[in-house]
């Protein structure tokens, strides 16, 4: 018989559904719970799931047994309830990024260390097939040491998108947009691809949304602990979207890449997922053939899974999986938080006109989320 956690979700809106299908499904978990504060809500998604609902995250764990919750909040709102549920005892898996600020972050940090819990992070693009056969030959020295690393994503949110949720596109209520939002993934992948970080140097502005507060297109420039260097090109003003790419090249002159999205980028609870993620890049000497082989294998792979909801189900389980065999998830918090280190690094390299250099710690005394307001002031 499969040990089983006691899982609940903090949070009803559209992603929330997500987890929520997940952890029905997981054979480690035993979906029981949700908390949130507008009580009508909470009970129409509990009575939807079978479960109960709870207006506190202490009292759902307490009460209601709770092991292990994920939070799915907009994200200034997940440091409280990620604190709360640690110093109540469970482990604690949060929807990207880990938090709006660096001291949200370490808050979080801080408070699952003290409690002997486990903190994780959703990045579910990780497990996609080809993302996890490019960190398969990186680690076997298949191009040799990684020299160059690039992130392109170019993508499209309308107005319709923004005014979905009214705390999208505010720097009150989002902390940002594109690199808060809809970025980290691809920033996840280049950081766990190419090592350490050591500098950035980064602009972004908002080019084409004069409807939202926050910035719609980013570029930075990176070197790293090993020497390597890298390039991030970022932007939601391409109509219609186009793709979103990581790609890394070797000392050996070999190069591998992936395409996580195609077309229309997927959004939670409003779009599924449309193009399979490839390996769009393959120069390994003596592997040339086998990227169209490997193409149609995860053509055939997302024909015959719910692309939406697979890779986020198996983040969940490896999470579980990691409570019950005493070992670190996947992705951890403490790598969510490189993630939030590099687009807080591109905030504040416009706002200081410098470098910003690696680890990037929190502003003491910042009200202005880590330095992007006064970043956008100086644009």
């Amino acid at each position: 018989m499969v040990a089983k956690i006691r899982t609940g979700l903090v949070g009803y809106g559209k992603v929330a559904h997500t987890h929520a299908l997940a952890l029905r499904a997981i054979p480690e978990s035993d979906f029981v719970a949700v908390c949130g504060r507008n009580a009508d809500r909470c009970t129409a998604f509990a009575d939807r799931y079978g479960v109960s609902a709870y207006r506190d995250v202490r009292e759902m764990i307490t009460k209601g047994g709770v092991q292990a919750i994920v939070i799915c909040t907009p994200h200034p709102a997940h440091t409280t309830a990620a604190v709360q549920a640690a110093r109540a005892g469970a482990h604690v898996l949060v929807e990207k990024p880990l938090a709006a600020t660096l001291r949200d972050c370490d808050a979080m940090l801080d408070a699952a260390s003290e409690a002997g819990v486990k903190l994780g992070v959703i990045s579910q693009r990780r497990f996609y097939e080809p993302v996890q056969r490019m960190k398969t030959a990186i680690q076997a020295g298949k191009v040799g040491s990684p020299i160059l690393g690039t992130v392109v994503m170019l993508g499209w949110r309308d107005q319709a998108y923004y005014e979905a949720d009214p705390w999208r596109g505010t720097w009150a209520g989002e902390g940002g947009s594109l690199l808060v939002n809809q970025a980290p993934h691809q920033l996840d992948l280049l950081q766990w691809f190419m090592g350490p970080i050591d500098e950035l140097y980064g602009y972004w502005d908002n080019l084409n949304h004069p409807y939202i507060e926050v910035e719609d297109t980013a570029v930075a420039v990176l070197r790293f602990k090993n020497g390597a260097l890298g390039s991030i090109v970022v932007s939601n003003s391409q109509k219609p979207a186009l793709y979103g790419k990581v790609h890394v090249h070797g000392a050996s002159g070999a190069s591998v890449g992936v395409q996580t999205d195609g077309g229309a980028m997927f959004i939670a609870g409003m779009s599924e997922i449309l193009e399979p993620p490839i390996n769009d890049l393959w120069t390994v000497p003596g592997e040339e053939q086998k990227l169209e082989e490997w193409q149609q294998q995860d053509r055939t792979l997302f024909q015959s899974v719910d692309a939406t909801r697979h890779y986020h189900m198996l983040q969940d389980r490896d999470f579980l999986q990691a409570i019950l065999e005493d070992r670190a998830p996947l992705v951890t918090g403490q790598e969510g938080r490189v993630s939030v280190e590099i687009f807080t690094a591109i905030y504040r390299s416009q706002r200081d006109r410098k470098p910003i250099a690696f680890p990037v710690d929190a502003e003491e005394g910042s009200e202005d989320f880590d330095g992007r307001l006064s970043a956008r002031a100086r644009r």
